[in-house]
This record gives C-alpha cells, sequence and structure tokens, in this order.
C-alpha cells in the first residue's frame, strides 16, 4: 500500500507527527517496534512516574500522623504497584490506538 507519509516510530513526538500529517491531508502510517507510545509511555517515562506517585503515596502513609490522619501499619504491595504502573501505560497506549484509528493512520506494529 503506497502511503505520503510514514514515521517511524510512536512516541511522543511520532505519534504527534503522523497525527499532524493525517489532518493535513496526507495518507498516513505509523511503524513501531512494539507498542503505540513507543519506550516513553510502555517502558520508561510514565511507567516510572506511576512508579514513584505510588511511593509518594505510601510515604504519605507512613507520615499520616503528622498530618492528624491515623493509619495503622502502612504496607507495600509491590504486585499492586507494578500492576498500578503497566496499567496506566496500557491506558495510555490505548488511548494512542484510539488516536490513530480516529486520524485514518495505518499502526504498522
Amino acid at each position: 500500500m503506497a502511503y505520503d507519509v510514514v514515521v517511524l516510530g510512536s512516541g511522543p513526538g511520532g505519534y504527534v507527527a503522523a497525527i499532524r500529517a493525517s489532518q493535513l491531508g496526507f495518507k498516513t502510517a505509523v511503524i513501531e517496534k512494539e507498542s503505540l507510545g513507543g519506550i516513553c509511555l510502555n517502558w520508561g517515562c510514565i511507567p516510572t512516574k506511576a512508579l514513584l506517585k505510588s511511593a509518594q503515596v505510601f510515604e504519605y502513609a507512613k507520615h499520616s500522623k503528622d498530618y492528624g490522619i491515623n493509619i495503622a501499619n502502612p504496607s507495600a504491595d509491590f504486585g499492586g504497584v507494578i500492576g498500578r504502573s503497566r496499567g496506566v501505560a496500557d491506558k495510555m497506549s490505548k488511548g494512542i490506538q484510539f488516536l490513530m484509528k480516529k486520524n485514518k493512520i495505518k499502526s504498522i506494529c
């Protein structure tokens, strides 16, 4: 199939470039090695920020008494923390899939 624009990688720059090309009327495709969103969304920036947020909430819970709130023996569920991080990344990747479909961009993964 022939395309006017082919974007290599669907990271933060790639998917935005593909959307803009499609909006300008170009027949567009995105080629991604793994999941839409690239390394940043799926394994780097976004999951890391989700992990840091869980750590922050745990730290608040450990010091809740300082805020006038009593939480007895807070503990971390590392499986739950990782599950949340993966869930955040998956949800955002699905959002990019939606944007590709909405803008009639062919995703080649």
